[in-house]
């Protein structure tokens, strides 16, 4: 997607890790934008129009306290990457741009019993079945193929359904956002074109930034945790990304367009069409997070037979049962989102509609939508880096809910777009290098390589610095990848 040149918004620093978008700075603006970031993120975020859309969403009606951007924010369809928003529940809206074409794209994170040195022995077989079994690339075909009186079963079920259907463990759900299946989904709201993409694509991990990555526990930061999640130093751990595929890229373009009608009915114009919108409580706004949550729950199905795949993987490989491979979800954690939330705001508690685009939820310990194993601890947030780097587990922090609706960043945020990586790195090179740093990628395509080649992406350590400094999440361990399948 290519950025416009814009004016871009001038930032005033609050405090070390936040800065401000003053509401003057864009006319319409009702609250202030406010940017989590350091120096180090800071100056290539400073010409970068995704400021302007961050103090963009500050305009649309029923907006609470501010529009907010994490440290990985980058330009996205009208609300930036990585930002999160509020709305009155009242007076406010649903904007399927501020939630993303990717409903519900989300990281899993499995642990095994497996040490660096004997997966490091069978890493290419391994990399190679887990290519097999985990269909990639566009227009990938799953293992699943699902008739048209299924897929509604799998649109209110989410991964309940899968596991109900073989693809993985009863213990799975527990540790899954939401334990796999957002309520409120209604499939009737779901189109018949993005019912029939979705009929062939449970199980695939699809192309762009999504991926399947072997990794091993490099650092521990947080012992006692740690320990909780299973996450040994020197074990092996599965990490993967990925979302509802052209099911819920098909859900959003139907819905901008509902909105788009909506609001020219209505005779309205908003700074950005990008930002299409209607009230939360208007038919069309309360179909599309119908069919949003439908979507959400496509996304965690495909999670869930993913997961079966990887596991047949590594019995293949290594000849062992799962009981002794581990194999165990740790946590899985959802982006692109909206979901009702009560929060502490300047007039008292209320319940709001909070957006997350590129963005995770990191709720403190205590909370009741942390697994049960977890509440003491908070809830996991798993950021990933890119393929030459490492990915992190983080807990989230009290501090959070103040400071951003409980939430944090979701990875290490685009410094390239994928068009600029691809004239900017050669696949030889990429692969090359990954392989002097003992790194084995598979990929659809020498584009996927290509895209999310490790200089396209900011410094994951940064962008973890800035959360935990900001106090939105603490670090607890740091996974370093050692096998990358891409599509």
């Amino acid at each position: 997607m290519a950025a416009p040149v814009a004016h871009v918004p001038s930032l005033t620093q609050l405090d070390e890790f936040r800065w401000e978008i003053a509401p003057t700075e864009v006319p319409g603006m009702r609250v202030p934008g406010v940017l989590f970031a350091n120096p180090a993120l800071l100056e290539p975020i400073r010409s970068d129009p995704s400021l302007l859309q961050l103090a963009n969403v500050a305009t649309l009606p029923g907006i609470r306290g501010a529009s907010l951007a994490m440290p990985d924010i980058h330009y996205g369809y009208g609300f930036p990457v990585g930002g999160v928003a509020a709305f009155d529940l009242q007076e406010g809206i649903v904007s399927p741009g501020g939630i993303g074409y990717d409903i519900n794209c989300g990281v899993r994170l499995l642990r095994t019993s497996l040490s660096l040195d004997e997966t490091k022995a069978r890493l290419a077989p391994l990399v190679e079945a887990l290519y097999r079994y985990v269909p990639s690339g566009v227009g990938s075909k799953g293992p699943v193929t699902l008739k048209t009186t299924e897929i509604d079963e799998v649109l209110s079920g989410g991964a309940r359904w899968a596991v109900d259907h073989g693809y993985g463990r009863a213990a799975d759900l527990a540790v899954q956002e939401e334990e796999g299946r957002l309520s409120g989904a209604n499939p009737a709201f779901v189109s018949p074109a993005a019912r029939q993409r979705g009929l062939k694509q449970l199980g695939t991990l699809g192309s762009g930034n999504h991926f399947l990555e072997v990794q091993t526990v490099g650092e521990v930061f947080y012992p006692e945790f740690a320990e909780v999640l299973g996450l040994a130093k020197g074990t092996v751990t599965v990490m993967l990304h990925c979302g509802s595929r052209g099911l819920g890229h098909q859900v959003a373009t139907d819905y901008i367009g509902v909105m788009d009608q909506y609001l020219a009915q209505a005779g309205t114009h908003l700074v950005d069409r990008q930002l299409s919108c209607a009230p939360i409580g208007s038919e069309e706004g309360q179909r599309y997070l119908a069919a949003m949550a439908a979507g959400a729950n496509f996304a965690w199905a495909n999670r869930q037979v993913i997961t079966h795949g990887i596991r047949r993987a590594f019995r293949e490989v290594f000849q062992r049962p799962d009981e002794e491979l581990d194999l165990a979800v740790v946590y899985d954690i959802s982006h692109n989102m909206a979901k009702v939330e009560e929060h502490a705001l300047a007039d008292g508690r209320r319940k709001v509609l909070v957006h997350r685009k590129g963005a995770t939820r990191a709720f403190p310990p205590g909370r009741e939508e942390v697994p049960s194993a977890y509440r003491r601890f908070g809830q996991p947030v798993l950021v990933p880096g890119d393929m030459g780097t490492a990915s992190y587990v983080l807990a989230g922090l009290p501090s959070s809910m103040d400071r951003s609706y409980g939430s944090s960043c979701h990875g290490a945020g685009r410094r390239l777009s994928r068009h600029a990586a691809v004239r900017q790195f050669r696949f030889e090179d990429v692969t090359r290098r990954l392989r002097e740093q003992g790194i084995l990628v598979r990929s659809a395509s020498r584009e996927g390589v290509t895209e999310e080649a490790p200089g396209a992406y900011k410094d994951v350590e940064e962008v973890v610095r800035v959360a935990e400094g900001a106090g939105l999440t603490r670090r607890v361990a740091r996974l370093v990848p050692i096998g990358v399948v891409k599509g």
